[in-house]
């Protein structure tokens, strides 16, 4: 369960990221709205995890998701540039994230 909210809040890290860009500045009403809704779902649920779980490897988890997910989003809805380096770097992450996901650092 512990890493189930560690995801989700990888994902929330991924929202808060783009509704950031999308608030140029914070001078959008929604957008910052978004992001400090994002920020706070996020932040929240890292803090839940780490009752549980290790902080390295949670931690990791969720900057990770929160990296790849933004990377992704970007390239697919913002114009980001989509180069193979790019998409090979993301594969590590996601990789590395599996990889710590499934280290067992559960006490």
């Amino acid at each position: 369960m512990a890493w189930l909210l560690v995801i989700v809040a990888g994902m929330l890290e991924t929202g808060f990221a783009v509704c950031l860009k999308l608030s140029h500045g914070f001078t959008r009403l929604w957008p910052t709205i978004a992001f400090a809704s994002f920020a706070l779902g996020s932040f929240g649920l890292l803090t839940l995890s780490l009752k549980k779980l290790d902080v390295g490897p949670a931690y990791a988890v969720w900057t990770g998701i929160g990296a790849a997910g933004t990377a992704i989003y970007g390239m697919v809805f913002l114009g980001d540039l989509v180069s193979t380096l790019k998409i090979v770097s993301i594969s590590f992450v996601i990789v590395g994230v599996i990889g710590l996901q499934l280290s067992g650092s559960a006490h």
